[in-house]
């Protein structure tokens, strides 16, 4: 692949002599350097291209976004984090709202997870006022209405953003799990594009949980309205496997915790799908997985491995165990079928 650089071999050796001087001896940075060259290119190139003022305010307040971003959640990492998204409308006395509490509590208190919403009023605010403040993040849009964050986020850990997609972008890019309670047309975006990106593999799989206290009626015509798409033939029915609708909270602390019990991540390498486990699977499995799950397998056969060579460069879980196989990068609510068996296998017991 051609180097992205600017046709002036002098400005490129001065690109390359600032980011040195910029890096500053930190040297576990050295290996990014490519990628830091390329982003100041593609500043330097919009303003060769007499980019627009406007482009360039977008493109400038969008990459500050995701750089404070990045800070802010880098420092916590390896903590799992869940996303709640629900109106901001919801009032305090709703049933939702102290659904939405329950759930951030048991979430936080018991299994150790952090909280991520919107940071406005109504199910946001039940989301972090049940987490409490150490445990929670908020991600704030700036509007003309139902701008103002809750009380309940520490300071250090509320993002305010200009644009939805740079807020949309690090709900996804943060969290290992979504709960949707009821909402508006902000919600229903949302649980949309979640839907998309994973059903499309633009994103992880991850649980999506649908919500409601009992009774409220909000997502039976929302399911109506998806069994239609797939009676007209516009989405699968395997594409029902990408989500659940409940209304207890402890089941759906449950079914996420249970998506993670032995399934952990999964990387591509080289083409291949590979999905990492904290359990190994015995032969007798990966034969049932091959005979169950063939349909998706573009190519040879599912297959147990140890790490790649890839992923032993990148030091990426190599502790794992694993099994690989060319996935059609099609069918991804069969690919969820498959992580689920994962998940039901038997806790190994200890010698």
């Amino acid at each position: 692949m051609a180097e992205y650089s600017l046709s002036d071999e002098s400005l490129n050796r001065k690109l390359k002599e600032l980011i040195v001087a910029a890096r500053d001896g930190h040297d576990s940075h050295e290996h990014d350097e490519d990628l830091i060259a390329e982003m100041l290119v593609s500043g330097l190139k919009l303003l060769r291209d007499d980019t627009d003022r406007g482009d360039l305010k977008l493109v400038n307040v969008a990459l500050k976004e995701m750089r404070y971003s990045f800070v802010v959640f880098s420092q916590y990492r390896d903590i799992p984090k869940v996303t709640i998204y629900g109106s901001a409308r919801t009032p305090p006395e709703s049933p939702n709202y102290q659904l939405a509490a329950d759930f951030a509590s048991r979430m936080a208190d018991d299994h150790g997870w952090m909280i991520i919403t919107g940071a406005g009023p109504g199910i946001m605010e039940a989301g972090n006022k049940g987490a409490g403040s150490e445990y929670t993040f908020g991600v704030n849009i700036r509007l003309p209405f139902e701008a103002e964050a809750n009380n309940y986020i520490h300071k250090s850990r509320l993002i305010n953003f200009k644009y939805f997609f740079t807020r949309k972008l690090m709900f996804v890019k943060e969290s290992d799990a979504f709960v949707v309670f009821p909402g508006g047309f902000g919600t229903q975006d949302e649980t949309f594009e979640l839907l998309t990106l994973i059903q499309t593999g633009k994103s992880d799989l991850h649980p999506i949980v649908l919500i409601e206290a009992e009774g409220t009626g909000y997502w039976k015509p929302w399911v109506s309205l998806i069994e239609n798409l797939a009676a007209q033939g516009m989405i699968s029915e395997s594409d029902f496997e990408l989500f659940t609708v409940m209304s207890d909270y402890e089941q759906a602390c449950n079914h996420i915790l249970h998506f993670y019990r032995n399934y952990h991540s999964q990387r591509y390498v080289r083409g291949d799908l590979v999905l990492r486990m904290k359990f190994e699977p015995d032969d007798v499995l990966i034969q049932e997985l091959n005979r169950d799950f063939g349909d998706i397998v573009a190519e040879g056969s599912i297959e147990r491995i140890d790490a790649t060579a890839d992923e032993v460069t990148d030091d990426d879980n190599v502790d794992l165990y694993r099994i690989r196989f060319r996935f059609d990068r099609r069918q991804h609510g069969r690919l969820r079928m498959l992580i689920n068996r994962l998940n039901d296998l038997p806790v190994p017991v200890a010698d």
